[in-house]
């Protein structure tokens, strides 16, 4: 039976079960590695001795054999070491995150199987200057856009443009007296250009705001294609970015066709990243004009998998993860 490892943690939502029956109906054994629970509860071991690499698993309830797993997906590393700070003198706390850390990523980097995501595939996505210049490549269009940390750039770009959106290159939230408060998109205005100076510690990028007549969230699964769409503009929270009503509007999405040549595209894009997952946001201008916005390496899929008849989405990854749909191979030895 192929064993198919799945990197997550305790907290993750019920995207896992569902991926999970799914690849166990195609006759392949689930293995859950919770990295929240490394090292304090998790063992990882990997050892080359009499000419074999072997790498074992120890969880609180088992035992895994992980050197002959046939696939991993690569779903989330999140809290890494959790309650380690509270084990240990604070004075080698940073040097063990960081050996943990090394010894984590370098294990899923070094599977010699087919791999659903990987560190060094988000690493590289994390570069939306990249992105944007792939996509407008291949033809998709883009934005008019500035990344920068010097304020006279960013006020020059605004000027020309008028409206201007401003957005943070990485997803984050600024915790104050214990609230977090999401970095959301923002319109920056002309009025607003004395704020700017603080661009020279932090940058920031800007784009043209372009007019909404619909929103999508595209997630793609190797071949296989899931586009929804949302009339943003009729909530008046979600007009800049609809994240910021995205509980209510959790149902509200519509799966649509996407223009053959808009679809060919986007897989032409994970083509040139060679990955078998993208959660893609784009725009569709009232003259009905296509924009590509980002492309995330692990964006979340979960409230679109609900609308679709049995979590397609979810039996996409399993069949990807099983070898019964067509993939882009990335083994590490091949």
């Amino acid at each position: 039976m192929n064993k198919i490892l799945i990197i997550t943690h305790t907290a993750d939502n019920f995207s896992i079960e569902k991926v999970t029956e799914y690849i166990e109906q195609n006759n392949c054994e689930v293995i859950r590695f919770d990295v929240d629970l490394y090292p304090l509860k998790n063992k990882l071991s990997t050892v080359f001795q009499d000419g074999e690499w072997i790498s074992i698993l120890e969880t609180p309830d088992s035992r895994y054999r992980l050197d002959d797993i046939s696939a991993i997906w690569y779903r989330r590393a999140y809290n890494i070491g959790n309650g380690l700070k509270e084990e240990i003198e604070s004075k080698f706390y940073g040097a063990a995150m960081g050996e943990i850390r090394n010894t984590l990523f370098g294990f899923f980097e070094a599977v010699d199987a087919y791999s659903l995501g990987k560190p060094a595939v988000y690493r590289r996505l994390d570069s939306k200057e990249e992105q944007l210049k792939i996509a407008s490549k291949i033809g998709l269009t883009i934005p008019e856009t500035c990344l920068t940390n010097n304020p006279e750039e960013a006020k020059k770009f605004i000027l020309k443009h008028q409206n201007v959106v401003a957005k943070m290159q990485t997803g984050f939230a600024i915790y104050e007296d214990g609230v977090e408060n999401v970095v959301f998109t923002n319109v920056v205005s002309e009025d607003k250009l004395e704020q700017l100076d603080s661009l020279l510690y932090c940058p920031m990028q800007f784009q043209k705001m372009i007019q909404k007549k619909k929103e999508l969230r595209i997630t793609i699964v190797g071949r296989d294609v899931y586009a929804f769409e949302i009339d943003s503009q009729k909530y008046e929270d979600a007009k800049i970015d609809w994240r910021k009503d995205g509980i209510n509007l959790i149902d509200k999405w519509d799966r649509i066709e996407l223009p053959a040549d808009v679809e060919s595209k986007l897989l032409d894009l994970l083509d040139v990243y060679h990955v078998d997952y993208g959660a893609i946001d784009m725009i569709v201008s009232p003259e009905d004009e296509y924009y590509f916005i980002e492309i995330n390496a692990a964006g979340e899929f979960f409230w679109l998998d609900n609308l679709t008849e049995g979590n397609l989405i979810s039996k996409s990854i399993a069949d990807v993860l099983c070898d019964k749909a067509p993939r882009r191979n990335n083994m590490v030895l091949v």
